[in-house]
């Protein structure tokens, strides 16, 4: 971790940036959050299963409206992020809508010793592993705060998307589309990113600096395993909840998709295990 602590600094501060960004921008619908709406997917819902009375520990939950959907299904919620401005806006959304919910500004190397008890889920979504330089951290973290018995869901982006580039500029149409490699499957060293503007708001003009890693099947899944954790279920998607390239069309449910002239590739995958 120490070597990478300096691209971990650089992402907090990006983070701190986007949380503002993202709360305002209509890519998250916080409006709608507000009007009731829950902010998960059938496959997150799915995946993680009735919540009802249970203790929920969301990682990496940025602003938090993921966690307090949670807590409008039942659930007593916790969220940790690195980003202060990110935990902040988090509290004062649960005070808008009136939730009960603890959020909590740390590493998630670190969530252990600032967390209590112990938690029946813990819930990572779309977006987080690629931040995290290490995942032996991660899932070691992961098994401290599971209780026995207890059920972790991750879903994310395919480690196979991550090898694609991904800056076609927003006007390519669908008969150009194609996917050309870029980042190594097997690559250890950070991929540095300077961007105007982010996933949710490409239009904005707040400039970041951002640093990523590529995590393989075998990093993810081997770091839980090497944990103490047992999994018990593993799949992949040929859809996403946003379009990552911009020839990507959507279907009915509002999910994104490869046009059949690129075909078939994974787009998500989805984790389960659960504490001995």
């Amino acid at each position: 971790m120490s070597e990478n602590r300096e691209f971990v600094e650089e992402n907090r501060r990006s983070w701190d940036r986007w949380a503002d960004l993202n709360f305002e921008c209509d890519f998250y619908d916080v409006a709608g959050f507000k009007a009731g709406r829950v902010a998960l997917d059938d496959i997150e819902r799915a995946g993680v299963g009735d919540v009802t009375g249970k203790r929920l520990l969301h990682l990496q939950c940025h602003f938090g409206m993921d966690t307090l959907s949670w807590a409008r299904l039942g659930a007593t919620v916790t969220g940790v992020d690195f980003s202060e401005r990110a935990i902040e806006r988090a509290r004062e959304l649960a005070g808008e809508v009136g939730i009960d919910a603890e959020f909590v500004c740390c590493d998630v190397a670190d969530a252990r010793e600032h967390l209590s008890g112990e938690f029946d889920i813990v819930f990572v979504s779309y977006g987080a592993i690629s931040w995290l330089p290490d995942l032996g951290s991660w899932a070691q973290t992961i098994a401290t705060v599971l209780a026995p018995g207890g059920h972790l869901f991750v879903a994310d982006h395919h480690p196979a998307l991550w090898v694609y580039d991904d800056t076609d500029p927003p006007e390519t149409p669908v008969a150009d589309a194609s996917l050309r490699y870029k980042y190594p499957y097997f690559g250890t060293e950070p991929i540095r990113d300077e961007m105007t503007g982010n996933y949710a708001d490409p239009e904005s003009t707040v400039e970041t600096v951002t640093f990523s890693w590529q995590h393989t099947f075998e990093d993810i899944v081997g770091s839980l395993l090497g944990a103490g954790l047992r999994i018990t279920a593993l799949k992949e998607y040929d859809r996403i909840a946003w379009a990552w390239f911009p020839w990507m069309e959507q279907d009915e449910a509002g999910s994104w998709r490869m046009p059949p002239s690129v075909g078939d590739v994974p787009l998500l995958f989805s984790v389960s295990a659960t504490k001995d």
